[in-house]
């Protein structure tokens, strides 16, 4: 079942069981994948998206509700935090399992070897193979990071 079809059922679901809070961010999902079609159509690509951009959508959400989450509980809003981190908690129910860091190390190198990267100039070619295989799985944010020192000890040996 692809990942629209479940948080479609999922919302359907909460509408039964009257839990407004899963609702309202199933709500926001699926507003959110809406916008991307819309914003693709207007750029006359395909209007429908598929399973990557969907993840992709709900990863960058997730990293939004954490952002949202400290600021909440450095400003001494613990409730608004508790609202973002129970959202976080329904969009993760869809996302795939995150690698762990030595899986991400085992990953990186397996791109590096696949795309045959020598130097720094290559980091585009892995983080594309990288998010082709791995989207929704890693931080890509870090990994940037670890691509970098990865190409640059490759290039040292």
């Amino acid at each position: 079942m692809d990942t629209r079809t479940r948080v479609n059922t999922a919302l359907k679901q909460a509408m039964k069981d009257k839990d407004a809070s899963r609702l309202a961010t199933l709500r926001l999902i699926n507003a959110a994948i809406k916008d991307r079609e819309i914003a693709a159509r207007g750029a006359g690509e395909d209007t429908v998206i598929g399973d990557a951009d969907i993840l992709a959508i709900m990863g960058k959400m997730t990293k939004q509700r954490k952002e949202s989450a400290r600021a909440y509980e450095e400003g001494g809003r613990l409730d608004l935090a508790e609202r973002e981190l129970g959202e976080i908690s329904i969009i993760e129910e869809f996302l795939p399992k995150q690698l762990s860091d030595d899986e991400v190390e085992a990953a990186i190198k397996e791109a590096v070897s696949e795309t045959g990267a020598e130097s720094i100039r290559d980091m585009g070619k892995v983080m594309g193979a990288l998010k082709e295989k791995y989207t929704g799985q890693m931080d890509f944010g870090k990994v940037g990071g670890l691509v970098k020192s990865e190409l640059c000890t490759a290039k040292d040996a």
